[in-house]
């Protein structure tokens, strides 16, 4: 054991130079890795044909074995079936170079960059050309591994160039992928920033100017009444600072943790707030409470939110009604008054004409698989929600 941890270190650094050495090499452009290697392995083909005095058409047959290497990439089965005939052909004449250089290059080729239909095909016909090369001239049992040898390490180390490409595109998709997920992450959290500024925005101030307006008509009339207005409008102005330092929070510093969000244990300050502003606001609660994932009591008391805005500053309302209840499945929060809804002009939606809110609202309580309904009732205007319960985080 003390051998293999002294000898770690050293592997490792022989692994880093290696894989410094394949980077430069890659850095090469293909075609002059492939004109200086056809040039190298014909060299290498063709001496010793010319110095042994073997005929001409032996030199040509060297030529043949060697030069087609050039096109290795554009065509490497066809390459192949031309190389590796030549060879087995040298071998019958007993004039076969050191080492079978254009069929080692071809298998290494194959082995790396063509599809697997192809490559089984090339080591099958790699398998028979070399046992003909060494059947027919009547070689030694040596030859045969000697050339089973150079012919698998090449064969592998093709493979392992495949692998390796493999890796880097999976790599490369996984990151891909990642950054488009952190892409939709920061959109989608952009968005939600965006509609918690809009309903604390607007529920705040909506509340704020609406009692604000109404402050000054009890001071001298209920002076009781007027106090308590304007303690609503304070503590509407603080619960507002609040949200937004908490939403702002993760903007200016994104180690922060997670900004907390009010649910539905907050509904009730809400409706408490709207009645010291001046309507009759209740809270009904229908069944036991259960328990319900972050983002659906997010969207209910955003919906509670939205909606007793619209109240106060559309509706012209007296009396507003808060209602939940609860089943196995869904949560159905509906606000219901008994104003006129938002001001329409002939041939509008009223959601057209309630700025962002409702949309917002539809938006919330789609993305947390709800359906939302609003419109004129018997009594006023309603806006329901009915949310799936979803699982608890």
């Amino acid at each position: 054991m003390r051998l293999i941890s002294a000898a770690a270190p050293a592997w490792r650094a022989v692994d880093d130079a290696t894989r410094r050495v394949i980077e430069r090499f890659e850095r090469i452009p293909p075609g002059a890795v492939d004109l200086v290697l056809t040039a190298v392995i014909t060299v290498a083909s063709v001496g010793p044909t010319v110095l042994a005095g073997h005929p001409w058409w032996v030199v040509l047959l060297a030529v043949v074995a060697s030069a087609p290497v050039l096109w290795r990439r554009r065509a490497p089965v066809a390459t192949f079936l031309v190389v590796g005939p030549a060879l087995t052909l040298l071998a019958c004449v007993h004039a076969m170079p050191a080492l079978p250089y254009g069929t080692v290059i071809c298998a290494y080729t194959i082995a790396a960059y063509s599809p697997p239909v192809r490559r089984r095909f090339a080591f099958l016909a790699g398998a028979f050309g070399i046992l003909l090369s060494l059947v027919i001239p009547n070689e030694s049992l040596d030859s045969y591994g000697y050339a089973a040898m150079s012919f698998l390490t090449a064969w592998a180390l093709g493979t392992g160039v495949r692998a390796r490409r493999a890796q880097i595109e999976m790599l490369q998709e996984r990151a891909r992928r990642l950054e488009e997920e952190r892409v939709a992450a920061l959109d989608r959290e952009r968005l939600c920033i965006a509609r918690d500024m809009h309903d604390i925005v607007t529920h705040s101030l909506g509340a704020m100017i609406v009692q604000a307006e109404a402050g000054p008509l009890f001071t001298r009339a209920d002076p009781d009444r007027a106090d308590a207005t304007f303690a609503s409008i304070a503590d509407t102005g603080r619960v507002a600072v609040q949200q937004l330092r908490r939403s702002l929070g993760t903007l200016r510093d994104a180690a922060a943790e997670p900004r907390h969000q009010p649910g539905i244990e907050a509904i009730a300050d809400l409706v408490d707030r709207t009645r010291r502003g001046g309507l009759a606001a209740t809270l009904n609660e229908d069944g036991p409470r259960r328990a319900v994932s972050d983002e659906v009591a997010v969207t209910a008391y955003r919906v509670v939110q939205e909606a007793l805005t619209n109240t106060g500053k559309h509706a012209r309302a007296t009396s507003v009604r808060v209602s939940l209840r609860w089943s196995d499945q869904t949560l159905t929060v509906r606000v219901s008054d008994d104003g006129c809804g938002p001001a329409t002009p002939p041939g509008a939606h009223a959601a057209d004409c309630a700025g962002y809110g409702l949309l917002g609202m539809r938006e919330r309580v789609t993305a947390s698989g709800g359906r939302l309904r609003h419109g004129p009732s018997a009594h006023g205007f309603d806006v329901a929600a009915e949310l799936p319960l979803g699982q608890r985080s």
